[in-house]
């Protein structure tokens, strides 16, 4: 024969986060008074420990992305060193062989001499690229506030030769952030201006930053409407290194143009 059961929400800070089932004794219809007032003492421990659960089971795949993230960006490090700046520096290594080689044959060491300058070069541009998408050295040098502004004089002029009159209004003092934080604001206020200069009919962008709590990133621009914004690998790009700190992110068109918003714990890691 089935038991009777009765159940009851188990709530921490008003979110209910499980049910607890508990079987009637034989004939019984309800819960006796007393019984309720001991279920009702259980709940309220029940509930605690399972929220402690839930965000140990939350934090557990946090630390597990972080880690995946991580290991990723270490496998893209060492794919660009191998394959681009690994083969440019052993023909630099080998150029230079030969020239010492060559010593007696001008003609031979100035042809290498010409190719070992080529590679250098080239591992350069390798070094500077490897650098810049590790953390943009502009950050270091003029702050968020002067890197920002810095990239959106660059990103006033279309390849057509039109130009998108870019403001950026922000506080001439920004409080120290984790280099973590200034990274993603950096990178998503630069994505989204760069959308705007390449896709869209836009005149003019605005760039606002505020810090009063988290770091709030906004993009504004007054281009005519395109339709629906397709979530390309940028939109994607900069979706995830806002949710990856524990922010927010939101973007598309509007009645008056285009909105891109990130909000910014400052306090992330």
């Amino acid at each position: 024969m089935p038991v009777e059961t009765v159940t009851e929400d188990l709530g921490y800070d008003g979110d209910v986060v499980g049910t607890l089932t508990v079987g009637l004794r034989p004939g019984e219809r309800r819960l006796a008074d007393a019984d309720r007032r001991i279920l009702a003492t259980v709940a309220a421990p029940l509930a605690v420990a399972l929220h402690a659960v839930v965000v140990s089971a939350e934090l557990q795949r946090s630390r597990e992305q972080i880690v995946e993230a991580r290991e990723e960006e270490r496998r893209r490090l060492r794919r660009e060193l191998h394959d681009g700046l690994g083969p440019t520096l052993t023909g630099i290594a080998f150029a230079a062989d030969a020239a010492a080689n060559h010593v007696r044959d001008p003609e031979r060491v100035e042809q290498l001499l010409a190719a070992l300058r080529r590679d250098a070069r080239a591992a350069l541009t390798d070094v500077r690229r490897v650098v810049e998408d590790l953390r943009p050295p502009a950050l270091d040098e003029l702050g968020l506030v002067g890197a920002l502004r810095q990239r959106a004089d660059q990103l006033g002029w279309r390849a057509d030769g039109t130009a998108v009159r870019i403001h950026v209004d922000a506080p001439k003092l920004v409080p120290a952030l984790p280099a973590a934080v200034e990274v993603a604001a950096y990178r998503i206020a630069t994505e989204a201006l760069t959308n705007v200069a390449r896709h869209s009919r836009a005149e003019a962008a605005v760039l606002r930053l505020r810090c009063e709590g988290p770091l709030e990133v906004s993009v504004t621009d007054d281009g005519p409407p395109l339709g629906p914004w397709l979530p390309g690998v940028g939109l994607r790009a900069m979706h995830d290194r806002a949710l990856e700190l524990g922010g927010s992110f939101s973007a598309g068109p509007t009645s008056r143009g285009g909105v891109v918003q990130a909000s910014l714990p400052v306090g992330a890691p």
